[in-house]
């Protein structure tokens, strides 16, 4: 009796780690570009809701413990790693499930590229400013940007998944 082939999930996951990758270089270069020319706290212009600032972030989402005393940068960059294997596992089980992975993909490469800017830099680069009427939303980044557009997706992966389950 001949034994079916063992599929290998990794090959599979590869599509995904490339996502997280770029991701990770896209965030990379652009905060590179606003490090190199921009100071901490200038800002451009460029539409009467959006400018492009330069704005360091110790803590986490919002601001949130970003005036701890210095701790935050480790902690936050032990989550990130911590994160980064949990998904990297998650995508080797998971990976021929397309939203979510391209879900775990997206928040992969978010959380590597915050996490190599708190190991360099102690902060993380923001520079994307949205406002209105006076009020700022707070700055964020490309990883932001990619984190959240990863948590919606797993948000409409899961409420698919229970649609398809009734």
């Amino acid at each position: 009796m001949t034994k079916a082939p063992v599929k290998k999930t990794s090959g599979g996951m590869l599509p995904w780690l490339g996502l997280a990758l770029l991701i990770v270089i896209a965030d990379q270069l652009t905060k590179t570009l606003i490090l190199g020319n921009y100071h901490l706290g200038d800002a451009t212009f460029i539409t009467g809701f959006f400018n492009i600032v330069r704005a360091h972030n110790t803590g986490a989402a919002f601001s949130f413990l970003a005036s701890a005393g210095g701790w935050q940068r480790w902690f936050f960059t032990g989550i990130g790693i911590a994160a980064a294997i949990f998904i990297v596992w998650m995508l080797r089980s998971s990976a021929a499930q397309k939203l979510f992975s391209f879900a775990l993909a997206c928040i992969l490469g978010g959380a590597v590229g915050n996490v190599i800017d708190r190991s360099l830099h102690g902060y993380v680069v923001d520079f994307l400013d949205f406002h209105w009427a006076g009020w700022h939303f707070p700055a964020f980044n490309v990883a932001d940007s990619a984190i959240s557009i990863g948590a919606v997706c797993l948000i409409l992966d899961e409420l698919l998944r229970v649609r398809r389950a009734r």
